[in-house]
């Protein structure tokens, strides 16, 4: 095999190889004299970081390596129809400012590992319990796949090829996971966000002085994108505009309700830390926007290629020194790490926790946790890397958009169940069903094309949207107006099992 980047390539292996070195040690990291035998422990790392660290975890959680590659890239493609992510990260901000720490408060104080955990605390309905839990996991696993398109993406524009290299990295990343824990993840999120930054911030001032300035670079972007197919244009089109809009709020509705982003959240030492991390992520939100600003770069720099996840990868390697352009490329890989180690933790602890404890109804020891979850992980990893092997790059992403819509409809059940004590499991039940199955109708009836935007015909008029959005609502009219039906029928809803909070 002849590498066509052997230095970015030796560059790539060299950081790759450091940040397995940081995984394997993060272990021993404030690790308890008694090991890591309990699910709290190796899942939730103790509940013990602190701001810093729960910044870069949480950082590291939401901006994954398909983030990184999708974002400029959908700027590259369409123009700025691709920007709805940056909005979309800024809504989410007083978002969390206001739900993550009162669902910290929770979960904390009954000693809940999953927002699956609190549902069933609050509600007691052991369907509703398992309809989360099984959301959180399907939605999770083409997202981890994602993980691995983005690396093998990266891995493809150096000319390495193949599944080997993919193969490889997974099974490093099964293995200090498995041995470490979330604490491998948080310390290889910071080594990640640190590269993420240098790689963004060298961009977006080296670049446009090499192209004559962003004032060329929109000009362009701007005389390009309509000649793409579909045409793109660097303004939003009217008929884009409630798409756009939908995409944003929908996106940033169910972004904090992914299992990956609970295990971030609860894993923090206090509310405070919390509240304080609300208040400093938006640093990623600028991160977000610089980086979105690529795709028109990319454009600018004459990098010309059918698939559009390649465009970051091969401005990099066409326009920086191969040792720079491998940097880059290995913090974009190891961007998928995080999330990845985040996400397959996530998942196991919903499996132990709600699904494998709900259907069996035996309570595990701390150590039988610990163990199952482990376990589950190691499943968890190779069957998205089963996915990827066996299926095309598109799938995942077609999948993971309607992971996005499926997620959302637990927001009724987590967030509203975490404020208002009265309504109803089986009316959440109703709506939750409600909503998934009208999202899967619309994602399928577009083929899981565009998005996951959906042509609602409404009152004799069209109106193009994110469906999440309009399952969601479905969702909430059926969660809040039969909440009154089931207790005027006197169908017994369970919340006097273990609810105590105020």
């Amino acid at each position: 095999m002849v590498f066509t980047h052997g230095v970015a390539l030796t560059v790539f292996c060299v950081m790759f190889a450091l940040v397995t070195l940081a995984g394997f040690l993060a272990g021993r990291w404030r690790r308890p004299k008694d090991g890591m035998h309990s699910l709290e422990e190796w899942g939730l790392a103790g509940r013990s970081f602190g701001t810093l660290i729960t910044w870069f975890l949480i950082g590291g959680d939401l901006y994954t390596a398909y983030t990184i590659i999708a974002v400029p890239a959908a700027l590259y493609g369409g123009g700025a129809m691709g920007f709805f992510a940056v909005p979309y990260v800024i809504f989410i901000y007083p978002y969390m400012m206001v739900v993550l720490p009162r669902l910290w408060e929770i979960c904390q104080r009954h000693g809940y590992i999953t927002f699956a955990d609190m549902v069933r605390g609050r509600f007691g309905f052991r369907p509703l319990t398992l309809a989360i839990a099984l959301t959180g996991i399907l939605s999770l696993m083409p997202y981890i796949a994602l993980q691995l398109v983005g690396m093998k993406v990266v891995l493809a524009a150096m000319g390495m090829g193949g599944e080997w290299p993919i193969i490889i990295a997974f099974v490093i990343l099964a293995a200090y996971t498995y041995s470490s824990g979330l604490r491998a993840p948080a310390v290889i999120a910071v080594v990640k966000d640190v590269m993420l930054y240098i790689m963004v911030l060298a961009a977006v001032v080296l670049l446009p002085l090499k192209l004559g300035g962003f004032g060329h670079i929109f000009a362009v972007a701007k005389a390009a994108l309509p000649t793409h197919v579909p045409a793109g244009s660097i303004l939003l089109k009217p008929g884009q505009v409630l798409p756009y809009t939908t995409l944003a709020l929908g996106s940033a509705v169910a972004l904090i309700l992914y299992p990956h982003t609970a295990t971030g959240m609860l894993s923090a030492a206090s509310k405070g830390t919390i509240r304080r991390n609300a208040a400093l992520l938006p640093a990623y939100s600028l991160l977000l926007g610089l980086l979105a600003l690529l795709g028109y770069v990319a454009i600018a720099a004459g990098v010309t290629t059918a698939d559009k996840s390649q465009a970051i990868p091969l401005l990099f390697l066409k326009m920086f020194p191969e040792w720079f352009a491998g940097f880059c490329l290995s913090a974009i890989a190891i961007g998928a790490l995080v999330p990845a180690a985040i996400m397959s933790i996530a998942a196991s602890n919903l499996f132990t926790r709600n699904i494998w404890g709900e259907l069996t109804r035996t309570k595990l020891n701390d150590k039988q946790e610990s163990q199952m979850a482990k376990i589950v992980s190691l499943v968890v990893k190779f069957g998205a890397l089963a996915f990827v092997i066996e299926s095309p790059s598109s799938y995942a992403i077609e999948m993971q958009l309607l992971g996005g819509i499926w997620i959302a409809q637990l927001f009724p059940s987590v967030v509203l169940g975490a404020f208002v004590r009265k309504l109803h499991p089986w009316a959440l039940f109703c709506g939750w069903a409600a909503g998934m199955g009208m999202g899967t109708w619309m994602a399928a009836a577009m083929q899981l094309k565009t998005s996951g935007v959906y042509p609602l015909h409404l009152l004799g008029g069209t109106y193009s949207m994110y469906a999440a959005v309009p399952a969601l609502a479905i969702n909430l009219v059926l969660a809040i107006g039969l909440t009154p039906v089931f207790r005027a029928m006197g169908v017994r809803d369970g919340s006097h099992v273990e609810v105590a909070f105020g």
